[in-house]
């Protein structure tokens, strides 16, 4: 250990796009850690013993609509196309989710054409005076009972919080179709890493500027070199030592099992929004990865207030705990907090990526003028 120019603190996409940055384009010398073993953070996309991709941390799905982030991402990737679609288990049919044309008419046996599915979700749906919370936003669109059938008990084991509980982004980034069309995105691009998540962030931070040390932690190392500036995407509750207390999270569990089938299943997700059902949905990851193999592996997720940080929690008394920590941040000289963890926000993929695009263009008179 010696000094360096900048300390990436997460070799996920965020950590990686600004080691990417301040090496290759600002000339400066990067140190780029994670406290686990392996690069791209929760993208990671390991080999398992019989030559099956997957993802270790629950599917990924690339999508966007910046054409600046897919050219940046391109420099290190060839893609595959795919379009993500997702079933929900409901009533022991298997429905597509984002509800379209087809969900409606299969679960009530009718026949209606994009005019009566509108008409349909306007007679059913619940008008609110403001939209707050995600059940505000569902039952606004497609009423009491679709909100029953799809969203409220998937909701509340995804969050372990009811949907009136939670922000209207939740849910309201999930749109009602009156088309057939089943994708469960709408995107511009939707494309997948044709070798994968994992060495597609093995070719960003290759540079030579960059030394990568994994399986190590922020406080193991801090004392260790010198650093001109800090870059840190981990838990910014954890990086004040939890001053405010512990930021809330949901994590999950995965269970994964190997198939001597090709196919398990028709779809890459199948999502079981009834209560009883102790998981969330079923990943066959074949359908992601395009991977043709005599076997399948398949994963079922389990919520949980416990392990792995993915999703931070919007509801109004953690926004109001982050705040703090924001404030802090602010105050803070020499350290830029980004991305999902640093910034208690959820962040898909390409905003991730965007996000600390801008970042990086933030820090280059910092980087150049400690180069």
């Amino acid at each position: 250990m010696s000094a360096y120019d900048v300390l990436v603190v997460g070799a996920g996409l965020a950590g990686s796009t600004i080691a990417e940055r301040c090496a290759s384009e600002f000339g400066a010398n990067v140190l780029l850690i994670d406290r686990r073993p392996h690069l791209a953070g929760n993208c990671h996309d390991p080999v398992d013993a019989d030559g099956l991709q997957y993802h270790q941390y629950g599917p990924h799905v690339f999508h966007t609509n910046s054409e600046d982030v897919i050219d940046y991402l391109s420099a290190f990737t060839a893609w595959r196309p795919y379009e993500h679609r997702v079933l929900a288990n409901v009533d022991g049919r298997l429905l597509p989710i984002p509800i379209n044309r087809t969900t409606i008419n299969a679960l009530y046996g009718l026949d209606l054409d994009e005019a009566g599915v509108t008409a349909f979700l306007d007679r059913v749906a619940e008008p609110r005076a403001a939209i707050r919370t995600s059940e505000d936003v569902i039952v606004s669109r497609v009423g009491r009972e679709l909100y029953e059938r799809f969203f409220a008990g998937y909701t509340r084991k995804h969050w372990g919080l009811d949907p009136s509980a939670l922000d209207a982004s939740v849910c309201g980034r999930i749109p009602t179709r009156t088309n057939t069309d089943d994708r469960y995105f709408s995107d511009r691009f939707q494309l997948m890493p044709s070798d994968g998540y994992t060495a597609m962030v093995e070719r960003m931070t290759s540079n030579p500027r960059i030394e990568r040390v994994l399986g190590v932690d922020y406080f193991e190392i801090a004392d260790r070199a010198h650093f001109r500036h800090v870059v840190f995407t981990g838990p910014i509750d954890a990086y004040f030592e939890h001053r405010f207390g512990k930021l809330p999270y949901r994590s999950l569990r995965f269970e994964f099992t190997t198939h001597d089938v090709e196919q398990y299943q028709s779809a890459g997700c199948i999502n079981e929004p009834a209560e009883a059902v102790p998981y969330l949905r079923t990943t066959e990851y074949k359908h992601l990865t395009g991977q043709r193999h005599a076997k399948t592996i398949v994963s079922r997720e389990y919520p949980s207030d416990e392990g792995e940080p993915y999703y931070p929690i919007p509801a109004p008394e953690s926004r109001e705990q982050y705040r703090k920590y924001a404030l802090l941040a602010q105050r803070t000289r020499g350290v830029t907090f980004v991305g999902r963890l640093a910034e208690y926000r959820y962040y898909n993929m390409d905003q991730a990526v965007a996000s600390a695009l801008r970042t990086a263009e933030e820090l280059v008179g910092v980087v150049r003028a400690a180069s």
